[in-house]
């Protein structure tokens, strides 16, 4: 698989404000990636460049095999771009709205009603086709922002916060309907500051006051920034323990403190059950134990505080 986005010292300033700071980003095609970070970080300005809708101040950004600042109109025609504010047109009914987008992007009548019923059905919106935009829910609204995204069939989706202000269970349901998308070959970029959709993603980046400081699965992030998860584990003789698990690749460190042998290793889901295994064939009696999991959020604090004491 090829990339579909990739930048190179991406930079956009305001004035005397860096909004976005030498970003370098590569995200490849078939994949989830999530763009996380606080409000204000630079995460819609990143995004409005990658879609041709603001020119860098310095650096180069290729989407879809296309330059953003020498052929921005070729970047639109093959993504879709969802904002966190709905803005389509209230008094167009649901089948309008898709329709005049199909026609904005030059699709034929009867490949665009096809397409238009398909996006309806994804969205579960078909029964809704004659509804006014205007006296739509704020979940229906953003739906049929979605289905609008989609609607001349982008190789790449940009989705805004899309679930800002939405309550968890639509949410879930909005995250059905992202998984069903990328099943069907689309590339998924999402902004989001709500850690549990972060964790969703195959990929991330984090985002801080313009800056990119880190990029990578979750796991591979809890490894490079917060060192894994800690196993504490009291057994019968920590000592010959700790000896017993010293080449075990997935333990990142390893002591014994007060009767207890300390662990930190990359995935406690994925590890303590065969620690636990590996101790006890060797004679040993393990008697408790305690998993401290790395969650995004220790990830996220440990960076600004490194970036504070930097």
């Amino acid at each position: 698989m090829g990339e579909v986005i990739s930048t190179r010292d991406l930079t956009k300033r305001f004035g005397d404000v860096v909004a976005v700071d030498h970003v370098n980003l590569e995200v490849a095609e078939g994949e989830i990636f999530g763009l996380l970070g606080p409000n204000g970080a630079g995460k819609t300005t990143l995004v409005r460049i990658l879609c041709g809708l603001l020119t860098p101040s310095d650096g180069d950004a290729t989407v879809v095999g296309h330059n953003v600042s020498s052929h921005p109109e070729q970047v639109k025609q093959n993504i879709g771009y969802m904002s966190q504010r709905f803005c389509l047109y209230d008094d167009l009914t649901t089948f309008e709205n898709l329709d005049f987008f199909a026609r904005i992007y030059g699709q034929p009548k009867t490949e665009a009603r096809k397409r238009i019923s398909d996006v309806l059905e994804l969205v579960q919106m078909s029964d809704l086709r004659d509804r006014l935009g205007g006296t739509l829910s704020g979940g229906l609204k953003q739906r049929l922002a979605l289905a609008c995204a989609l609607v001349h069939s982008p190789r790449l989706l940009f989705l805004d916060e899309p679930t800002a202000g939405i309550d968890p269970p639509l949410r879930r349901v909005f995250w059905h309907y992202f998984r069903q998308l990328n099943t069907q070959g689309i590339t998924i970029f999402i902004n989001t500051h709500y850690m549990d959709e972060a964790g969703l993603c195959d990929r991330l980046g984090i985002l801080r006051t313009g800056r990119l400081d880190a990029v990578g699965t979750p796991r591979e992030l809890k490894r490079k920034v917060a060192r894994g998860d800690t196993v504490e584990l009291l057994c019968s003789d920590p000592e010959a323990a700790l000896t017993i698990l010293e080449r075990e690749e997935r333990i990142l460190s390893a002591r014994t403190e007060n009767g207890w042998l300390k662990l930190v290793v990359e995935d406690a889901e994925s590890s303590v059950a065969g620690i636990i295994s590996t101790i006890e064939r060797n004679k040993l009696k393990v008697e408790q134990v305690k998993v401290t999991e790395t969650t995004l959020e220790d990830i996220f604090v440990a960076l600004a505080s490194s970036g504070e004491n930097s």
